[in-house]
């Protein structure tokens, strides 16, 4: 998304869908309410350490989904937990069985992320299944909201959208993970501009397009208030990044997703979803 100009009109900001949000399939099946012993462990892997808010948001998934075997693994800088957290699994399972079922706890596709997980699945010799990222899905979206309407920066209140006037005019969809992870939340920047009813433009808060750049064409239509929703769960991005991001255009943040009911729902869909395929 190029800044051609400062003064663009509004249709030209408000979010494309370039592709259509996927209508079933991915993250779309819960999980069984029973399932057999040998069923794979449902691995959920994250950038850094398995500490903090995706310690909470594990917790979340198994207190959810008692019947699955949940595990946490942190990344780190070489990928060997997440390695050592699937040979575990394939030990109490059987060898022509899948191990394990890899959930990344992200919000869309993140080169290092990617790389690592995938070195430690080939170090690890399982079989393992690993899933696409949380999405986009209508239930990501919602979580944004929600995010938003903490800091009074939306309407909670999705009856009332005619009736009362916002507090910001328009929203920045900010992620992480370089140009392939922001064209792919254009869709969920689609679904929570329907649901604010606000021009929700998509930046990228470590390539481009810039948020700076974002703020620049949404101010060129007009826009005053702008809020800054950062589109990850945590441990992907820097501390600081996204509301110093925030400070130098001028706008409000809201919190990041952190250990949220619905990315810990989105999690065990991602696994319901390969299960249904088999």
């Amino acid at each position: 998304m190029g800044l051609e100009s400062a003064h663009v009109s509004e249709s030209s900001i408000l979010p494309v869908r370039g592709r259509a949000v996927r209508p079933s399939g991915r993250h779309r099946r819960p999980v069984p309410s029973q399932l057999p012993p040998e069923a794979p462990a449902l691995v959920l892997a994250t950038l850094g350490d398995a500490t903090g808010a995706v310690a909470e948001l594990a917790a979340l998934v198994q207190g959810d989904n008692p019947q699955i075997e949940v595990r946490l693994a942190g990344l780190g800088e070489d990928g060997k937990a997440l390695t050592a957290e699937l040979e575990a699994a394939a030990r109490e399972r059987p060898e022509d069985g899948v191990a394990a079922i890899v959930v990344p706890l992200l919000t869309g596709p993140h080169p290092v992320a990617d790389r690592l997980i995938a070195m430690a699945v080939a170090a690890s010799g399982a079989s393992v299944t690993v899933t696409d990222s949380l999405g986009p899905h209508p239930l990501l979206a919602e979580a944004l909201h929600i995010r938003l309407a903490e800091k009074d920066l939306a309407r909670a209140d999705r009856m009332r959208l005619l009736n009362v006037s916002s507090p910001v005019d328009a929203v920045i969809l900010a992620t992480v993970g370089g140009e392939n992870a922001a064209a792919e939340a254009q869709p969920t920047a689609v679904l929570l501009a329907s649901r604010l009813t606000l021009p929700v433009v998509v930046a990228s808060l470590d390539s481009a397009p810039a948020v700076a750049e974002a703020a620049e064409r949404l101010r060129g239509i007009g826009v005053q208030r702008i809020a800054l929703s950062p589109c990850a769960v945590g441990p992907e991005v820097a501390p600081g990044l996204a509301s110093g991001a925030a400070s130098e255009i001028g706008a409000e943040c809201a919190d990041l997703l952190g250990a949220h009911g619905l990315i810990a729902d989105l999690a065990a869909r991602a696994y319901g979803s390969v299960l249904a395929e088999d």
